[in-house]
């Protein structure tokens, strides 16, 4: 499989966004029992932030001249990046893309960062571990921390590393 490309959304790209995190967000309700809303869609605050607001970013990743995915990176005006939301498509996952990218993303914004994920989510695990071990070798810790406003939910995964 060709190496993928990530780069900045823009403003025009957020339908094309918005249609990847309903992907996302489908997958994710596997995990959190969440059900689309009425309209058939999922709530994309989270989405919206990185277009709109201050030390948020939305990134596309692109294989192929076609999107397979998207990274939404917070704490861009703090002491830590957090890479919020992170989904390559079904067709392009195990294929070397999704470390790519999360490389290529990490790569733009030097500094430590901090990545969260569900235990339950075991592909999640594997990847993010493998991840943090490609980027910052040893030097990377884990920790469980409870889901804010959600004590119905077992506790995040966190991983913490930082750039070489």
């Amino acid at each position: 499989m060709p190496q993928p490309s990530v780069r900045p959304a823009r403003p025009a790209d957020l339908p094309v966004a918005e249609r990847l995190w309903l992907l996302f967000r489908h997958d994710m309700s596997e995990l959190s029992g969440s059900l689309p809303d009425a309209d058939g869609t999922f709530a994309a605050g989270r989405l919206e932030r990185a277009f709109t607001d201050p030390g948020w970013a939305a990134h596309l990743v692109i294989l192929d001249s076609r999107p397979a995915g998207f990274a939404v990176v917070r704490g861009l005006d703090g002491p830590k990046r957090v890479l919020n939301s992170f989904f390559v498509v079904r067709g392009a996952r195990r294929s070397g893309v999704g470390l790519s990218a999360a490389r290529q993303v990490v790569a733009a914004y030097p500094g430590p960062w901090e990545v969260a994920f569900q235990d339950a989510n075991t592909g999640a695990v594997r990847f993010w571990r493998r991840v943090a071990g490609e980027i910052a070798g040893e030097a990377w810790t884990e920790e469980r921390r409870p889901v804010p406003h959600r004590p119905d939910l077992p506790p995040d995964v966190w991983i913490s590393f930082g750039t070489r």
